[in-house]
């Protein structure tokens, strides 16, 4: 009777020590991703001629997207080891920043891909919206496609008519606001589409710069430069689509290990949405010339 009632115990105590585990991993990583993110702003905001080139507002623009897709996801994390539960009305606007700026992600790097074309081919007469004080009005297009995805996808699922959305407490996980099978196919076959999009945007816009290389009379560095900059947007789409190979890693760590449930989410969430998220914005914002001498300076 005793090694009965010591099992229950031990269980929670070890439930309990994964929690830490996990937490203990997630947060330091966060604050360093938040640290250098901070940097790099700083320096954008303390340099004009930053604010004043396209291609670096737009980047500027997916720090801010990825910060806030980071936040959320983390404190929707941290919500669920927790056992926090509060109102549906608390819950959805955090699953709505999350969810948009998720989608808002693949898009960026498909405007700074189209950017860099356009900054090649019409150099002295760059169309109006692709000026730095235009380049708002294309932020708020992708603002408004990633919203209205979010939108139509919250709106075809099931609605709690016999919830109080103000005061019932919930655990808030996405399966809240999309949970029916019609949700599943729309948002597969939307991240299907946007994901599809952007490739061909890229690999156009990589071709055109290739073919017209020998023709253009500009610079053959910079327009190295710029072949090289499609192929890292290519290479930050790859990252942001490891989001989606999760039933696969499910399926291979049931197969091949005897792993909770919670332990494979985490393991999901940490290597195929933290990681590609942390990597995209330093890769590019290090490997930009003028930037990582600002921020060396910054640092020292």
């Amino acid at each position: 009777m005793q090694n009965l009632s010591e099992l229950p115990n031990n269980a929670t105590s070890h439930k309990s020590f994964s929690v830490i585990i996990k937490v203990c991993v997630v947060i330091p990583f966060f604050c360093v991703f938040l640290c250098c993110i901070a940097v790099m702003l700083y320096i954008f905001a303390s340099h004009r001629q930053f604010l004043d080139t396209s291609r670096y507002i737009l980047f500027t623009y997916m720090l801010i997207n990825d910060t806030l897709q980071l936040l959320t996801s983390v404190l929707l994390f941290l919500f669920v080891m927790g056992q926090v539960k509060f109102p549906i009305v608390c819950c959805v606007p955090l699953l709505f920043i999350s969810t948009a700026t998720f989608q808002n992600t693949p898009l960026i790097l498909a405007t700074m891909s189209l950017e860099r074309y356009v900054a090649i081919f019409y150099p002295l007469q760059r169309p109006a919206a692709w000026r730095s004080e235009r380049i708002w009005i294309i932020i708020l297009c992708l603002w408004l496609i990633s919203c209205i995805f979010t939108i139509t996808d919250y709106s075809i699922g099931k609605h709690y008519l016999t919830v109080d959305v103000l005061s019932t407490p919930v655990l808030c996980k996405n399966v809240i606001v999309s949970s029916t099978p019609i949700q599943t196919i729309f948002k597969a076959v939307g991240n299907v589409l946007f994901f599809a999009a952007v490739a061909v945007i890229m690999l156009f816009t990589y071709i055109r710069i290739l073919l017209e290389t020998q023709k253009l009379r500009q610079d053959k560095a910079s327009v190295s430069k710029a072949m090289h900059t499609v192929v890292l947007h290519g290479f930050q789409l790859l990252l942001c689509m490891l989001a989606f190979t999760h039933p696969i890693t499910e399926t291979l760590i049931v197969l091949h290990a005897n792993w909770q449930p919670e332990d494979i989410a985490f393991f999901n969430f940490f290597c195929f949405m933290l990681i590609p998220r942390f990597l995209s914005p330093l890769i590019y914002g290090f490997r930009d010339q003028s930037l990582r001498g600002y921020i060396g300076k910054t640092f020292l």
